[in-house]
């Protein structure tokens, strides 16, 4: 275990503000940056004209940061839903953030204040960022322990040299998913203003725009079907949807659609598993 000084401490709060830290994390966060900017800028206008100003779009961005949601919401705050309801559709809706999220929980912890931060701004492009830089972290240090088993005349560091150069690393790679989270919620925050201010000042017509948010699930449904090894979860929400949309109406379907596919999938959770521990070891055996 490293034990930093008071003075190396404070070195490591410097760096997070090093410039080319703050400069790598921009660029990988850029493309989640323009395409936050641009949905969150149809969030501000459909707010707007539900009768929520700039401001409202902008504090709840700030408190919920869910984009998916965020639209949902409008919905329910036009419409008069209570708390539970409003709660418990955000509760199913994001739960899948619970899960993936835990691969993240040790590293979160470890950047001190800026953990419960963190935490509330994960969202799948961020992790998605985390995991590339998770990845690139690990196939860095994979290639420096090849090349250091290969040069034998090379002079092998200390372990201790060797463990604080991976703290270092470690520090860094933090830093920039600080970085990645603060850039893309900023945006999404200038998106949603910007949207709300461009509603209020300017006559806009918004036919058609309220059609991003289907767009938006489309797109994370299709992506599912291609890189899900299971199409059980895809194909029962769909069915589920369908069903008790005609049962109970487009104003009511959507929390007992989510319950009803969220208890399926926990009941039928082994055998789902096997299934696909089965498909994959076939894909293995056929690499083979």
């Amino acid at each position: 275990m490293i034990i930093f000084s008071k003075k190396e401490k404070a070195g490591n709060q410097r760096r997070i503000f090093h410039k080319d830290t703050v400069r790598q994390a921009f660029w990988r966060a850029l493309p989640i940056m323009g395409s936050y900017l641009f949905v969150s800028m149809s969030y501000g206008l459909l707010m707007q004209e539900a009768g929520y100003r700039w401001g409202w779009s902008l504090l709840v961005s700030m408190t919920v940061y869910t984009g998916a949601f965020q639209f949902v919401l409008i919905t329910f705050l036009s419409s008069g839903a209570s708390l539970l309801t409003i709660a418990l559709t955000a509760l199913f809706m994001n739960s899948r953030q619970f899960f993936y999220g835990l691969s993240f929980v040790e590293e979160f912890r470890q950047m001190g204040k800026r953990y419960p931060y963190m935490v509330h701004t994960m969202t799948d492009e961020t992790y998605a960022a985390n995991c590339a830089l998770q990845m690139q972290q690990e196939q860095r240090a994979k290639e420096s322990d090849q090349k250091m088993g290969q040069n034998e005349k090379k002079a092998v560091p200390e372990e201790d040299e060797k463990n604080i150069a991976k703290s270092l690393e470690n520090i860094r790679k933090r830093d920039e998913m600080f970085w990645i989270a603060l850039f893309s919620r900023i945006s999404w925050m200038l998106g949603a203003v910007a949207g709300g201010v461009i509603g209020q000042s300017i006559p806009v017509e918004l036919t058609g725009i309220d059609f991003c948010m289907t767009a938006l699930f489309v797109t994370i449904f299709v992506d599912q079907w291609r890189s899900a090894k299971s199409h059980i979860p895809a194909l029962l929400g769909l069915g589920c949807g369908v069903v008790l949309l005609l049962l109970v109406g487009p104003d009511y379907f959507l929390l007992p659609t989510l319950i009803l596919v969220s208890g399926i999938l926990l009941l039928i959770r082994g055998t789902m598993n096997s299934a696909v521990g089965a498909a994959s070891g076939e894909e293995a055996v056929e690499h083979e």
